[in-house]
């Protein structure tokens, strides 16, 4: 899968050799190794259940917050309102897909899925990974056309749909590989065991790239990371840099006296050049800060997927980069779908009246029918506008999860 390229097992292994004495007296020495079915010890797996868990939760509440925010008001469906809604949604295709699948694989040994989550999962997850990298690209060019080149026509609604479909397709495009190469297969003669039960054992599967030649997994891994990764991060870095250099213009452009303010203004908008409101000065620190810190997120994990496809490492090396780092690199990548809706709230006013009036109101009344017949407890969403209660809150995550 896309955050998890590898195919080597984790966990602390024990072999066993089997002599098999065949009729004629000829022996076959089989080594047979066994693996603890769960990885790591309580305490070690009830930290990653505990951070996954609430990135999980920060990522699926808020980034539902920002859909319901851009969707239920048509103020708020703004081009650069449009991309940040289909950022929302690939996060929320992360939270889903990425953490809970990631989660389950980092604390079972092996793969403990069935092939066609197997191919869905990585397909899934490198889709969501690249329409977020691609959205930013795409905010980032509105950003500069309309700072930069204020006076060309503005891209409209229509473009911006256009575009948010072509990011899919691109997506669905550069992740079609990973799709065909993953595949699950079981791993002969070794084998998961239960509670160090030794007459409880499981047999071993793991998920994995089978591509026809092996280099190309390399090969593919270099041209991921140029393509979601080195190419979107250059080009953002050009477009918030020419922003930058306009908006330092606009402040030197500011320093004037107040008596010939108007006439620079006209002067300015004349030569090309109208003045930058702070409003939207706020909104491209609002986008710089959320690229940069995605960029920031997914380095270490990148870094470590380019290392163990290059690097070379022997076994140990590679027993401590998948039980250990490579749980925290998932965790901070995976971390940044959760905080893009913080920061949008702290940003942007907009959002965050948004998000104040979902707090204040109560948009939602949870009625609660049990049906013991069935085993059903359903929570029905009935209009309200009263204050948001704990048992609102205990029914709207019964719903999320």
């Amino acid at each position: 899968p896309m955050g998890d390229r590898r195919m080597e097992m984790e966990g602390s292994a024990t072999t066993a050799a089997v002599t098999n004495t065949s009729l004629d007296g000829a022996s076959n020495i089989t080594n047979i190794t066994f693996y603890p079915y769960y990885q790591h010890s309580l305490y070690v797996a009830a930290s990653y259940i505990l951070g996954y868990f609430f990135i999980f939760l920060l990522c699926m509440v808020g980034n539902i917050l920002v859909c319901l925010i851009v969707l239920a008001n048509r103020r708020m469906r703004t081009v650069t309102n449009l991309f940040i809604l289909n950022l929302a949604i690939s996060d929320l295709l992360v939270g889903i897909f990425c953490i809970p699948t990631t989660l389950v694989d980092l604390l079972i040994t092996g793969w403990p899925f069935s092939n066609t989550v197997c191919k869905l999962s990585g397909l899934v997850q490198g889709m969501s990974v690249s329409a977020s990298v691609f959205t930013l690209v795409a905010i980032a060019v509105e950003r500069f056309r309309c700072i930069v080149y204020p006076l060309q026509p503005k891209p409209t609604v229509l473009v911006a749909k256009a575009a948010i479909m072509l990011i899919w397709v691109l997506a669905v495009v550069i992740m079609c590989p990973t799709a065909v190469a993953l595949t699950m297969e079981e791993v002969p003669f070794h084998y998961m065991v239960y509670n160090d039960d030794f007459n409880h054992t499981f047999p071993l599967y793991t998920c994995y790239e089978n591509f026809a030649n092996p280099q190309m997994r390399k090969v593919y891994t270099a041209v991921l990371f140029a393509l979601i990764y080195l190419v979107p991060l250059t080009v953002i870095t050009l477009m918030y840099g020419s922003i930058g250099g306009k908006l330092c213009s606009s402040v030197v452009a500011n320093i004037e006296p107040k008596q010939a303010n108007a006439r620079v203004q006209v002067v300015g908008r004349r030569a090309g050049q109208p003045m930058i409101s702070q409003k939207k000065i706020k909104v491209i620190k609002m986008l710089i800060l959320v690229a940069l810190l995605f960029m920031l997120s997914w380095l270490p994990l990148w870094t470590l997927m380019m290392m163990a496809d290059y690097a070379g490492f022997d076994r140990d090396q590679l027993d401590l980069l998948t039980s250990y780092i490579f749980p925290f690199a998932h965790w901070l990548a995976f971390s940044n779908s959760s905080v893009n809706p913080i920061i949008y709230g702290y940003y942007n006013e907009n959002f965050r009246r948004g998000f104040q009036a979902v707090c204040k109101s109560r948009p939602f009344c949870c009625v609660i029918q049990n049906y013991p017949n069935k085993g059903i407890v359903c929570c029905i969403m009935v209009p309200r506008k009263k204050p948001l209660s704990l048992s609102d809150v205990a029914c709207v995550m019964w719903l999320l999860f």
